[in-house]
């Protein structure tokens, strides 16, 4: 009888022993009860209807049902920091990525999610280990490349960027338009326009409704000295956003560079038209002048913009020309 019943009382020992431990109740290996699992479906599908504050709140009381701070799901605090992210609370997002990595400093999707935040506010250091640490647990992770890929653009080291992008572009021949742009990028910032250029052309082949993609592609062309087409490339940039005044002022420095002077100066007025202080604005139109040979003219246009900040980069180059223009005129008598 004894031998009979053994068995059954080995599987109930281990059975009446977990219902009293911690880590059955909050669910093997970090997972959910059974009975919690519903609380995080609600959770995510409060983030995705856009609910992040709801969210939030949620993911909050979800997480902390888990008594033992090492069972926590890191998949919880992933979307925790996502939903802080989309309410644009950046320390929040980050405090939450930092506590989630203390009890899961493998956890792949969690390093991505954070180096990809610490590159958006410019902890460029942080989010290269990230990264890194992200690429050791999975080679091939796409999200871990490209960010990494970028990360090491931003630093300014191009010619890495683009090793790391033909490894992710190898596993990814569909990647999106965004990261063959900024591939492309890497090409520019090293003068190999002709390469910069092809890539960008073949980016706005799938995606023409970019005004960054064409300033990239105008950029290209105008390292080439490819001038109409870059002029080109710029109006339909402006076409896309015509209220940009970075557009303007490459336009109108261009239009300059072209001698196209009546062009650099109506293009400078539309930006002054958007923006009545502009200072480069008003400095353009004082070059156009100058070479329009208004000398008096070019003068007081000057003396604007350095009124406008004579502190400014722009303000001591206007003060240097100005100086030279007013010499000038005393030796010729005018």
């Amino acid at each position: 009888m004894y031998w009979k019943n053994k068995p059954v009382l080995f599987v109930l020992i281990p059975l009446v022993f977990l219902s009293g431990c911690s880590t059955f109740q909050n669910g093997f290996m970090g997972l959910a009860p059974v009975g919690d699992r519903k609380a995080y479906t609600l959770a995510r599908d409060s983030y995705d209807n856009g609910q992040y504050e709801q969210a939030v709140k949620e993911l909050t009381s979800y997480i902390n049902k888990t008594k033992n701070v090492k069972r926590r799901e890191a998949r919880a605090y992933r979307l925790l920091g996502k939903s802080y992210e989309q309410l644009d609370r950046l320390d929040k997002a980050l405090e939450t990525y930092s506590e989630a990595l203390e009890y899961h400093p493998d956890n792949v999707p969690l390093l991505v999610a954070a180096a990809a935040l610490y590159q958006r506010t410019s902890l460029l250091d942080r989010a290269q280990d990230l990264y890194e640490r992200a690429l050791q647990e999975d080679a091939e992770n796409l999200e871990a490349l490209s960010g990494l890929a970028y990360n090491y653009y931003l630093i300014g080291f191009a010619s890495k960027s683009r090793a790391i992008y033909d490894r992710f572009f190898a596993l990814n021949p569909s990647a999106t338009a965004l990261d063959r742009a900024r591939y492309a990028q890497t090409f520019l910032d090293q003068r190999n326009y002709q390469q910069a250029l092809f890539h960008i052309t073949k980016v706005l082949e799938e995606q023409p409704d970019s005004p960054d993609f064409w300033l990239l592609r105008a950029r290209a062309a105008h390292g080439l000295r490819l001038t109409d087409e870059s002029l080109k490339d710029i109006d339909t940039a402006l076409l896309l956003a015509p209220q940009r005044l970075d557009l303007l002022a490459i336009k109108a420095l261009w239009l300059y560079q072209n001698k196209q002077y009546n062009l650099s100066a109506q293009t400078a007025k539309t930006m002054q038209g958007i923006s009545p202080n502009n200072q480069l604005a008003s400095f353009i139109l004082g070059l156009n002048l100058y070479q329009q040979k208004k000398t008096a003219s070019a003068i007081k246009q000057l003396k604007t913009v350095i009124q406008l900040n004579e502190e400014s980069f722009i303000g001591k180059v206007a003060q240097e020309i100005l100086l030279s223009l007013t010499e000038n005129s005393r030796k010729n008598g005018k």
